[in-house]
C-alpha cells in the first residue's frame, strides 16, 4: 500500500466476515462484489462496515462468513439512484485482502481499525452538542482519486477538536487520521412512517490543517 495515489485515502481494518457476497456491479470486464465486515471497537462494540471486492481477489481467499481477514484499501463513495433521488453511498474499496495465522491475531486486535485521509473541505462545517454535552462538529471532506474523480466522505470530530473545526472553511486543506464507525439513526418519512438506516463516517481521532497551502502561515496538529 505504498503506491503515491493512495496516500490520500488508505484505509486498514481487521475483522470477521458477516454476510454472504451479493454481486454489486462490473467494470471492463471485471466483477465486484459486496459483503459486510464486523471490526471490534476497543470499547468491545462493533461496527458493520460495507466493503467492496474484485472477482479477482476473491479467486484467492476463501470468503466465508467467519472468517477473520484484514482488509486494505480506500474509503470511497459512490452515486446511486434511488428512490428518484441521487444517493451517496459509502464503501471500503479493497485492494488487498490478507488471512492473518491464529497466533497474530491478538496482536491485530489492538489496532483494528484506521483510516488516513487526506482532502479538502467542501461543506461548511456544522457544529453541535448532543444530549449530554458532547461536542461534535460534522464535515465532508473530498478527497481526489485519479482519473479527475473525488471521494466525499463525512468526518466527525470531537472536544476540542470539534470547536476547532467549526472555524474551518470550505476549501481548507486538512488530513485526518481516524476510525470508519457505522451508525443506526431513524429516518422519518411524510407519511408518517419511519426506518432504520445506518450511516458511515469517519471520527477524527487526530487532524493536521494546512495553512500554507490555505495562504495561511503554518500547518498545525490537534489531538482528542
Amino acid at each position: 500500500m505504498k503506491n503515491k495515489r493512495i496516500q490520500s485515502n488508505y484505509v486498514k481494518v481487521i475483522g470477521t466476515i458477516n454476510s454472504t457476497l451479493e454481486y454489486s456491479h462490473e467494470m471492463f470486464g471485471e466483477k465486484f462484489y459486496e459483503f459486510y465486515l464486523q471490526v471490534s471497537r476497543l470499547s468491545n462494540n462493533k461496527d458493520e462496515l460495507p466493503i467492496i471486492i474484485s472477482e479477482r481477489l476473491i479467486n484467492k481467499t476463501n470468503m466465508e462468513k467467519g472468517n477473520y481477514v484484514i482488509v486494505e484499501g480506500q474509503f470511497r463513495s459512490y452515486n446511486r439512484y434511488e428512490e428518484n433521488a441521487n444517493k451517496l453511498l459509502l464503501r471500503i474499496f479493497v485492494r488487498d485482502l490478507i488471512v492473518p495465522k491464529e497466533e497474530e491475531k491478538e496482536e491485530l486486535n489492538k489496532k483494528p481499525n484506521e483510516v488516513l485521509l487526506n482532502g479538502f473541505l467542501c461543506k461548511e462545517p456544522k457544529y453541535r452538542t448532543t444530549p449530554f454535552g458532547r461536542e461534535i462538529t460534522d464535515m465532508l471532506i473530498a478527497v481526489n482519486r485519479p482519473y479527475n474523480k473525488s471521494d466525499y466522505i463525512p468526518c466527525i470530530a470531537w472536544g476540542r477538536n470539534a470547536r476547532y473545526c467549526e472555524k474551518l472553511e470550505v476549501g481548507d486543506h486538512i488530513k485526518i487520521w481516524g476510525r470508519i464507525q457505522s451508525r443506526k439513526y431513524q429516518k422519518k418519512y411524510d407519511n408518517g412512517t419511519q426506518e432504520t438506516k445506518t450511516a458511515y463516517e469517519v471520527s477524527i481521532a487526530k487532524l493536521e490543517y494546512y495553512k500554507n497551502e490555505n495562504n495561511r502561515k503554518k500547518s498545525t496538529e490537534l489531538h482528542v
